[in-house]
């Protein structure tokens, strides 16, 4: 019943979303223009002046977006200096990395926007001023909004803002906010045709749009509607794990298609790990005398024998989107308007892995059945003459694993398709009151997406264990498999019997409304006194279904389970802004602003954040600003309610060959007293160890203080003296700290402590099989860690008087990172990291990063050139080496073809013009592939 009672409740309100979007006023109704000279900006509910908007804001229009010749916005905004990483095309996670801590799944076919580096978890994404629903990919319940499920066609500009905003948005706005400012008004049809493609004709880009609006037409209705189809091709990675390398080193994978084979020879006792001389041989030869002398087909594992799992991989990843929207409003009289608007938006993506590494053992770390299955003597593949025991029925394992790489199955393939609707209704309205104008807003939000994937490449564990038993157990369908003949000896009846196609869902719905009003209250010598007021209410749903195979715990993949969860928050707010001087000398204006928010959460419990600032014009070219905030982010869906699963951390254990490596008779000592064998004979097996993650239902939510000083000159001089049509220079210093950070300790961090300190929080964290093998490290999320962002951003406009038929155009903006640090507990205290200047998991941290465009334009021709700069880092995990500094220069020409009444414009351009490769690093994100796109646009209005 009481689900019931919850679908109708979404159910009709929908229905009044539907409702309210049916304008239907009288004729002759004259439209409610809001006041002109003030808006509301983005970070502010007061409206104001743009021209004294106090808050470090970045503002990218349409021609921003196309002159980057990006075909996403998530694409275009990872290229500002102040995003710190995030999912984007370039990432094909899905099955590499398993699922990350956060609950939130793989993100496969996901961009997401990272500000400070502070996660994309901490970056608020809005459209029009409005919450925007978290993504879905079918992998888990993600904790941030996937940019892809915004249609490209509806952009009018982009807001960023570089500073904490809880007080006014409430939860995840704690490093900055995305608003998304749509198409409103819009005269006539307007159309574009975009394609491009990368050297040699790889990884071809399309995006076709067009819009319709009738321009308001005079009328008391102003509609705009259009759609978009974008399609991006796939591009094969190349290479080997280590970049440069030629042949396969320690960083490929142990799990090979000719198979690997950790087991004690029943003849001396001694462990042996082999794998095929050659293949295949459907019956290979074993004498325990001579393990790998000329009677056996088997030879000692080397690391040349190791798999390269790479070439199978995506290095861009490729996707179809379908988007639509539609904006209106509608005046209804008595300075009351209606505002509706419907997005729509459909992915189709996909990610590839190499095959399937099956491991079998005690050793293995699945944390399935795979761990405990056993090898019978009687399986007519194995060449062994014993039963591999696991050491699951009373009697003691004799082997350790046994590695075989699936690759008669093909590549692990996962395929998504994620919809996504978003409705929203609003009424606003104005009226006197007091010493002036004041408005007010109420909103209705309501919206769903649904993902699915279904994965080829999986085994049924069940059936596998059941086709290496006892050849007396397989019977009926069953087929018994041979893991010991090396690479094409797997049969298709064999795959037929024990492989299955992997069918996930996951889903995630929001309902949001709001109140909102603002005016001023009264009026001092030097100007209003403003106030904004509101509330806000919110339920968000999420849920992950992963194959009924994979939730009994029988697949051989990533192991998942089903979650689901719901919250709802309670909220007011309350802000004031103050002119205290104005037109007074070295006070040419100086404001106040102070606000509050209260937010009630079902899960995490109430949290009441504060922020004030200043802001001040000591004469007309400068101003200078400051502001104190404190912020909050509630634990996500994901995070909370997260079943537990695996993720393949990459981390070098300390223990490994401790009488070889170098390590100090203290590590020795630790490690022998956590399990490790005192004859030094435990060696790594492969460099991605196994560790369980999972959500926690008693997080809380995360707390933060940030504050930003900075300032703008805008010399006057510039333009009054005809070197300048628009000129200024912004300057801010940030720093953000993030307390109660909801993380998991990194695998690294864990065997580090525990082996150089002995650390009990440490050690307990860490599971090995007798061998000494790390078979499981525990990673569940906590409120453990503090973060720390600190920095430095720069931002230069120039734009020149007419000069001939044109101007000529710069804009820079520059980020100087002077601390990135997380800090985590031990046993003793906490452990302070710094990062800046490194690049460690997948991020580059580097001190520099720049974006700097220089055009010139006329009223038919047009020319960019830009130029982005990434800046060196160091990889304290190889040795220190050195990740050196990249710059990539992109450049695009436009025609306003005259002879077409200049409604058509012909633009060309070329990113990566020289073709720069990106630096050599073991996981870099945000570099670029190492290629030149070239790309085409014809646009029309009529």
């Amino acid at each position: 019943m009481a689900n019931m009672q919850y679908f109708d409740r979404r159910r009709v309100f929908m229905l009044m979303l539907m409702a309210s979007a049916m304008p239907t006023p009288a004729m002759g109704q004259e439209t409610a223009e809001p006041n002109a000279d003030t808006v509301v900006v983005t970070g502010s509910r007061i409206r104001r002046d743009p021209l004294n908007d106090p808050a470090p804001v970045t503002i990218l229009d349409r021609a921003d977006i196309e002159r980057s010749g990006t075909s996403s916005i998530g694409d275009f905004l990872q290229r500002l200096p102040s995003n710190g990483g995030g999912l984007n095309s370039s990432f094909n996670r899905s099955g590499n990395n398993g699922n990350p801590p956060d609950g939130g799944g793989v993100g496969a076919g996901s961009s997401e926007i990272d500000i400070r580096y502070l996660g994309s978890r901490r970056t608020l994404v809005l459209v029009d001023g409005m919450r925007f629903i978290n993504g879905a990919a079918a992998s888990g319940i993600p904790g941030a909004v996937d940019l892809n499920a915004i249609p490209d066609s509806m952009v009018e500009r982009i807001d960023v803002l570089r500073d904490g905003a809880s007080t006014i948005y409430g939860s995840d706005a704690v490093a900055g906010v995305v608003n998304i400012i749509t198409k409103t008004r819009q005269k006539g049809f307007i159309g574009s045709a975009y394609v491009g493609t990368w050297g040699s004709g790889r990884g071809t880009t399309q995006n076709y749009q067009v819009n319709w609006g009738n321009g308001g037409s005079g009328g008391p209705v102003s509609l705009v509607a259009g759609g978009n189809f974008v399609k991006q091709d796939k591009i094969f990675a190349s290479g080997f794990p280590t970049p440069g390398a030629t042949s396969c080193d320690s960083n490929c994978s142990g799990t090979t298609p000719n198979g690997r084979f950790i087991f004690t020879n029943p003849l001396t006792g001694k462990t042996l790990a082999l794998t095929l001389k050659s293949n295949p041989i459907a019956s290979p030869r074993f004498d325990p005398a001579d393990p790998t002398g000329a009677n056996s087909d088997f030879k000692a594992f080397t690391n040349s024998d190791r798999y390269n799992y790479v070439p199978p991989n995506y290095v861009l990843t490729p996707q179809e989107r379908i988007g639509a929207f539609v904006n209106f409003s509608a005046d209804l009289g008595n300075s009351v308007r209606l505002l509706g608007k419907v997005i729509y938006n459909r992915r189709t993506s996909e990610n590839q892995a190499a095959p399937l590494p099956v491991i079998l053992g005690p050793d293995a770390g699945n944390g399935n059945l795979l761990d405990a299955v056993s090898i019978d003597a009687t399986n007519p593949y194995n060449p062994f003459g014993i039963t591999l025991n696991a050491g699951t029925n009373g009697s003691p394992a004799n082997y350790q694993r046994v590695a075989r790489r699936f690759t008669e199955n093909g590549p692990r393939n996962y395929r998504q398709t994620v919809n996504t609707m978003y409705m929203g209704a609003t009424l606003d309205g104005q009226f006197e009151f007091g010493p002036g104008t004041w408005y007010w807003d109420v909103n209705g939000v309501y919206s769903e997406n649904n993902a699915k994937q279904v994965a080829h490449g999986n085994v049924n564990a069940a059936n596998l264990a059941r086709a290496v038993g006892p050849i007396s157990a397989c019977t009926g369908s069953c087929v018994p498999l041979n893991l010991f003949g090396g690479e094409g000896t797997i049969t298709q009846a064999m795959l037929d019997y024990v492989a299955f196609t992997q069918r996930d869902r996951s889903d995630q719905t929001m309902t949001d409304a709001t109140l909102n009003i603002s005016g001023p209250l009264f009026r001092l010598p030097a100007g209003d006194v403003s106030v904004a007021a509101g509330y806000e209410f919110r339920e968000q749903t999420g849920s992950f279904t992963p194959d009924p195979i994979v939730a009994a715990g029988l697949g051989s993949d990533i192991p998942a389970q089903p979650s689901a969860g719901r919250f709802t928050v309670h909220e007011l707010y309350g802000e004031l802004n103050a002119t205290l001087f104005k037109d007074l000398p070295m006070l040419r204006l100086l404001e106040g602003s102070f606000a509050a928010r209260r937010s009630d959460y079902s899960t995490s419990g109430a949290k009441t954040v504060m922020k004030a600032g200043l802001n001040w014009k000591p004469f007309n070219d400068l101003r200078l600003r400051g502001t104190w905030a404190q912020g909050f982010r509630a634990p996500s869906i994901g995070e909370l309610f997260g079943t537990p699963s695996r993720f393949d951390g990459g981390a070098v254990d300390p223990c490994s060959d401790f009488n070889h490596s170098g390590v100090s008779e203290t590590v020795r000592r630790n490690c022998i007293s956590r399990g490790v064998p005192a004859n030094g004979s435990y060696i790594q097996s492969d460099t991605t160890l196994p560790v369980l993650t999972g959500g926690n239902r008693n997080l809380r939510a995360e707390t933060s203080e940030s504050w930003i000083f900075g300032g703008v000159y805008s010399p006057g001089f510039m333009i009054s003296s005809g070197l300048a049509s628009r000129f200024s220079v912004e300057v801010d210093y940030y720093t953000i700290r993030v307390d109660d950070a909801i993380a998991s300790v990194g695998a690294d961090v864990l065997l580090a402590n525990c082996a150089n300190i002995n650390d009990p929080v440490s050690c307990a964290s860490v599971t090995r099989s007798a061998s000494g093998q790390v078979t499981q490290i525990r990673g569940l999320l906590q409120n453990i860690s503090s973060l720390k962002s600190a920095g430095i951003d720069l931002t230069l406009n120039y734009r020149s008087p007419q000069i001939g038929s044109g101007t000529i155009g710069l804009t820079a903006l520059a980020n100087y990172l002077l601390e990135y640090s997380v800090t985590l507990p031990t046993a003793t205290g906490t452990e302070k990291t710094e990062l800046q200047g490194t690049q460690q998991g997948g991020t580059v941290y580097s001190r520099i990063k720049g974006l700097a465009t220089l055009d010139w334009k006329s009223r038919d021709y047009s020319v960019a050139v830009i130029a982005r700069y990434l800046g060196s880092a160091r990889e304290p995990g190889f040795n220190n080496s050195n990740v050196p500094a990249v710059t990539y220069l992109d450049a695009q020409i436009g025609w306003n073809l005259p002879f077409a009444n200049r409604n058509f414009t012909l633009s060309l351009g070329m990113n990566n013009v020289l073709a720069t490769n990106a630096p050599n690093c073991l996981s870099c994100a945000g570099l670029n592939l190492s290629d030149r796109f070239t790309y085409a646009r014809i646009s029309a209005k009529f």
